[in-house]
């Protein structure tokens, strides 16, 4: 089903009561994909790494509605780990968590469903209204109809919701509601970075807290290949039906005539680098258009393009990592994230870190 067809069902479901307006606030940061020239422009990482050799495609393009809809099955899957994982390291600590914080404004990136959210709302609940919540996810659709689920079942929240990428979302930001906020970044989602993008990543999130502030990161560990390739080649197929459909997604959004059934979906773990990484091999050779993007591809038979790296951490390693000062810091503002506590589960398969920017 296109996107669009997808949207326009989500935002059906999730007309607002009146009442909840007044509550809500959404920021459409995303270019209006009416233009051509803001097409070419949205497509520049596109046209890159489908340029490359090997071919790439940045991961944000897993996610119009649709491949929102279909990772929040993969959460459900009996093979897929993290998200049970951490919801029940979550359950455990986050009273913990918000003890330590205090009340403060929770902003997320990439929030999807918000299902593990409500367990730190819950949590900041016991020590008085929750009034802020910031979500950011490039899929509309899906943080308008979550949102609205959240207004009806927390009173007193308010929420300013941001559709866009998280360096822009992160950059647009309005002051805090609240003395103090924290960012929150679960589902090992920083996986997708490679080392140098993540350390960028570090830099910008320390920029855009003030010292005080803090970050909750969710991380998986390292573990055996095994358990780690079925989490990503699951039994039902879900995740090489959401892997695919991020071909789809480029079909509507640029204009393409990508032919899903001759590519199929491949999953391996990479030892050296401590990564699983999915990619579509083309099942022949074959030519495929972007038309919005003028660009037009030729594959060869078992020719892959690599759509995601799910890194695997370790805790010490990246916990060093976090303490470093962005690159470019000006004299007298330096900042840097201090890690205060980690939580893992009984099998050290997920963590939690929390950091406060700190200054020096």
């Amino acid at each position: 089903m296109p996107e669009s067809v997808y949207a326009e069902s989500l935002a059906s479901a999730a007309q607002p009561h009146p009442q909840l307006h007044s509550r809500l606030q959404l920021t459409r940061l995303l270019a209006d994909s009416g233009s051509n020239q803001t097409q070419a422009d949205q497509g520049l990482q596109v046209i890159q790494g489908l340029s490359k050799t090997p071919k790439t495609l940045p991961a944000q393009y897993f996610y119009d509605d649709r491949g929102s809809l279909l990772f929040e099955q993969i959460c459900e899957l009996p093979e897929y780990y993290p998200t049970r994982t951490e919801t029940a390291i979550l359950q455990a600590y986050a009273p913990a968590i918000a003890t330590l914080t205090g009340s403060c404004e929770l902003v997320e990136l990439g929030s999807g469903s918000s299902t593990k959210t409500r367990l730190l709302l819950d949590a900041y609940s016991q020590m008085g209204p929750t009034p802020w919540y910031c979500p950011i996810d490039v899929s509309g659709g899906i943080l308008e109809q979550s949102a609205i689920t959240l207004l009806q079942d927390y009173p007193t929240l308010n929420i300013h919701g941001y559709v866009g990428t998280y360096e822009a979302a992160l950059a647009a930001l309005a002051q805090p509601q609240l003395p103090t906020r924290m960012i929150c970044f679960l589902g090992s989602t920083l996986g997708n970075l490679n080392p140098q993008e993540c350390q960028a990543f570090f830099d910008q999130l320390t920029r855009s807290l003030q010292p005080g502030e803090y970050l909750l990161l969710g991380v998986d560990l390292q573990k055996s290949p095994q358990q780690l390739e079925a989490a990503y080649n699951d039994s039902q197929g879900i995740t090489a039906a959401f892997n695919l459909n991020m071909l789809r997604h480029l079909n509507w959004r640029f204009q393409g005539n990508f032919q899903l059934d001759n590519f199929e979906h491949l999953a391996v773990y990479n030892a050296a680098e401590h990564q699983i990484e999915m990619h579509l091999q083309s099942l022949s050779a074959q030519q495929a258009k972007l038309a919005a993007l003028d660009l037009t591809l030729e594959f060869e038979q078992g020719e892959t393009i690599r759509t995601e790296i799910s890194r695997k951490f370790d805790l010490t390693t990246l916990q060093q990592q976090l303490q470093q000062q962005p690159a470019q810091a000006q004299p007298g503002t330096t900042k840097r994230l201090q890690p205060l506590q980690t939580w893992t589960d009984a099998n050290h398969w997920f963590g939690l870190i929390l950091c406060q920017c700190q200054r020096g």
